[in-house]
């Protein structure tokens, strides 16, 4: 898979974490929980008519905050992925000790116990798991479990560098690590048009700011980061750690991107070009899902304004209106699951990513 050179907003280091709620109606209830000088209880109900017509406070997290929150505490114990080689030594059983590779899928072949899945397990789950699984036709089974090589602890980088693709990190990657190891940005994107050489500084190979892209099991969600700003200022922020299979969007400052999310096949940027239209962006974006319905209701939200437009996708299959929808670069447009628009297009809370003011822009859909 492969993206074109984008550009990203001019926002800055502007954070909307996007999930959606999956049939699950009671968590329409719930509220995002609120930032440190939030005065509501993140437990406080709120009414999602409220949150539509505009009458609940607007709260704006700090910046900094955001940041934090996107990456993964620094002692997070890693966890097991499709690629890594992993060492299972069973004390006094050398025949059941041995190497293994566990596959794309999560899963290793076990003699005797047969298959195991340990996507996403520690050393010490993984290891229980074993015990588990061996425990079945032996006693007293004592596994242990190591980590050879790192194969799946890997992030994306692509756009506007000198060496775009896939990066394997033996320990937790980092933004400004995966930055470096692409070469920086492409000589014809620097502010001079030429790649920094050894002893410059660092503002001419390092982008002005990069987009952030990470879809997993809560959701997807999308940061956009100020990182040369943060890295001449002294700023720890612009190591931001990341977790894996984030996609780094590194932009051509001449190039203009929207943000296709939700229920398409290819979640992501797109290029914005003077012939774009909204039916255009959908399908560069792999077009919709089957869970998306018949009709979706499209949402349309301005990261920088909070402000937020709504439309039919049928709508969209006339000419008029196609004319009637024109996109901005930096917008986010979001497509949710079939059935949640009649209920109120509302977002689960799950982190601090999502303030009150990306909620309210991104609630009801009448």
């Amino acid at each position: 898979m492969s993206f074109p050179r984008l550009r990203v907003s001019a926002s800055v280091l502007l954070i909307v974490g996007i999930q959606s709620i999956a049939n699950n109606p009671s968590l329409l209830a719930q509220q995002p929980a609120p930032v440190a000088t939030a005065p509501a209880s993140p437990r406080t109900p709120v009414d999602p008519a409220t949150v539509a017509n505009g009458s609940v406070p607007q709260l704006t997290p700090s910046p900094m905050s955001q940041l934090k929150a996107f990456q993964p505490d620094e002692n997070e114990e890693y966890t097991l992925g499709g690629g890594d080689e992993i060492n299972i030594q069973v004390a006094g059983r050398p025949e059941l000790s041995g190497k293994y590779v566990v596959g794309p899928d999560g899963r290793i072949s076990l003699p005797t116990a047969g298959t195991l899945d340990l996507s996403n397990m520690t050393r010490e789950q993984a290891a229980a798991a074993v015990n588990k699984a061996y425990g079945q036709y032996y006693n007293t089974i004592s596994a242990s479990v190591s980590i050879d090589k790192y194969g799946s602890n890997r992030v994306l980088i692509v756009g506007a560098v000198e060496h775009p693709g896939v990066m394997v990190f033996d320990q937790t990657p980092t933004l400004l690590e995966a930055v470096t190891r692409a070469g920086g940005l492409q000589a014809q994107a620097t502010p001079t048009g030429r790649a920094a050489t050894p002893g410059q500084s660092a503002g001419e190979s390092i982008p002005e700011e990069c987009t952030i892209y990470r879809e997993n099991a809560q959701g997807q969600q999308v940061l956009t980061v100020k990182l040369r700003e943060l890295l001449t200022s002294g700023n720890p922020l612009a190591d931001l750690r990341l977790r894996r299979n984030d996609k780094i969007v590194v932009p051509d400052p001449h190039d203009r991107f929207v943000s296709v999310l939700g229920e398409v096949k290819q979640p992501g940027p797109v290029v914005l070009t003077h012939t774009s239209t909204l039916p255009s962006v959908i399908g560069q974006a792999g077009g919709l899902t089957e869970n998306a319905g018949k009709n979706a209701t499209i949402a349309i939200v301005d990261p920088a304004t909070q402000k937020k437009r709504y439309v039919k996708f049928k709508d969209l299959l006339t000419p008029e209106g196609v004319n009637e929808v024109a996109l901005k670069p930096g917008e986010i447009i979001f497509v949710p699951k079939s059935g949640l628009a009649s209920m109120g297009f509302f977002f689960q809370q799950l982190s601090p990513l999502t303030s009150m003011a990306s909620i309210a822009a991104l609630a009801a859909v009448q």
